[in-house]
């Protein structure tokens, strides 16, 4: 199943940060030991059997390495890789036109799969089991069902909820693997490894700084970094230490507990304007200025799971350690150390 490999992606990321920074192996791929454990072990066992790799499931929060495990998979399989996005095959037209012209072992990337249309996810069902698309033609009474055979490929499907998947779908991976945050020594590694290539001079209490602030997620700490290194390169003469890491996230208004302005903003809302809460998700988005989805995506995870703020069935409710952070008064406990 070796062949030279023509890489073909749509929607392919920005290749100076996505591209240069994203570990191209398992053996560069920090953290996640378990999970990139379990892919090895599928990848070699297709190898020796000279199969295709099974459908693969990869779900967990933005940033921890979804998108970079799939081209990890191709280059282990040493196959092509073509990616998209489940909001872009708005119609089965588009999924037909990338399934036919794959070859044998390629492996199709869909991102944000649980967005996909249900009508084009209902497509995908025959393509997974038996490799087969039923197109109709016409409509009316003209109508009729064309089966096109499809070579045999590897759907790798990323998502951030996969409780939205479908049951149907979800149950046609054979591989279906979790990602979590990530620990403070592994963030470490992913600072120093990115410096390297960015050709910036980052010493441990520098990195280990980053790392704290950047919630557990590997596609932060690399944001943050490229942030902190402009700041290195014009007034600290290219080198990053604690001080100059805390110096540069000051201005991005990251504090040292890695809450930028929108989480303090919404820990503000709840305890200032609804007397810590509880508040729905709708008058959140409101008073924040910003989309209820982002909120509960993008925010909401890292304030839960630090323990700010908390989900009731009437709401969210501010906890004592959101008092505490905010120097406010709770219901007793406000003066709990919290360093």
């Amino acid at each position: 199943m070796t062949r030279k490999k023509t890489k073909e992606t749509i929607n392919r990321p920005d290749p100076e940060f996505e591209i240069t920074l994203r570990p191209t192996k398992f053996a560069d791929f920090v953290g996640q030991e378990r999970v990139r454990e379990r892919l090895a072990l599928s990848v070699k066992a297709a190898l020796d059997r000279h199969d295709v790799l099974d459908h693969v499931l990869l779900s967990g929060p933005p940033g921890l390495g979804k998108t970079t495990l799939a081209y990890i998979l191709a280059e282990a399989m040493d196959t092509n890789i073509k990616a998209t996005s489940g909001p872009v095959i708005d119609k089965p037209g588009d999924l037909a036109g990338l399934l036919t012209s794959m070859e044998k072992g390629d492996i199709l990337f869909i991102d944000e799969i649980h967005r996909m249309q249900k009508t084009v996810e209902e497509y995908l069902y025959g393509a997974m089991e038996d490799f087969v698309l039923d197109i109709m033609i016409d409509q009316g009474p003209n109508a009729r069902s064309v089966r096109l055979e499809l070579p045999k490929f590897t759907l790798v499907g990323a998502t951030t909820r996969s409780g939205l998947l479908s049951a149907p779908m979800r149950s046609r991976f054979g591989i279906t693997n979790r990602l979590d945050y990530y620990n403070i020594s592994d963030l470490i590694t992913i600072a120093k490894r990115s410096a390297r290539i960015l050709n910036i001079d980052i010493d441990d209490d520098g990195a280990r700084e980053l790392a704290s602030r950047s919630r557990g997620t590997p596609r932060i700490v690399n944001n943050l970094l490229r942030r902190v290194r402009d700041y290195a390169q014009v007034k600290a003469d290219n080198k990053i230490t604690r001080d100059v890491a805390d110096k540069g996230l000051e201005l991005l208004d990251i504090d040292r507990y890695g809450l930028d302005e929108m989480d303090k903003r919404i820990l503000k809302t709840i305890v200032e304007k609804f007397s810590g809460g509880p508040v729905g998700l709708s008058s959140l988005s409101v008073s924040v200025g910003e989309e209820a989805d982002t909120i509960e995506e993008v925010y909401e995870p890292y304030l839960i799971q630090e323990g700010y703020i908390k989900r009731t069935p009437k709401g969210r409710v501010a906890t004592e350690r959101c008092y505490a952070r905010m120097g406010l008064a709770g219901t007793g406990e406000a003066e709990l150390n919290l360093q």
